[in-house]
């Protein structure tokens, strides 16, 4: 039996009880589903070379990061303000 917001609660309440009974929903599912599904696998580039890397100073880090590493996986400098 599912727990739907009524129009009395606040937006946050109804995300809050639809979140739970998404949660009580997934643990109904068998582990190994769960397993299956729980996971989102993301390729790195320039991260998931195998060759391991060592840097002198994490300036030298930071620029490799920021020559090497596409911006969406957040290792690019923050911008001045």
């Amino acid at each position: 039996m599912s727990t739907l917001p009524s129009r009395s609660t606040s937006p946050d309440e109804a995300d809050d009880l639809l979140f739970r009974e998404q949660c009580r929903r997934q643990m109904q599912r068998p582990l190994e589903a769960r397993m299956k599904y729980g996971f989102c696998r993301v390729s790195r580039p320039g991260l998931d070379v195998p060759a391991s890397r060592v840097f002198a100073s994490t300036r030298a880090y930071r620029e490799w990061c920021a020559a090497n590493l596409p911006a969406y996986l957040g290792y690019q400098p923050a911008p001045l303000e």
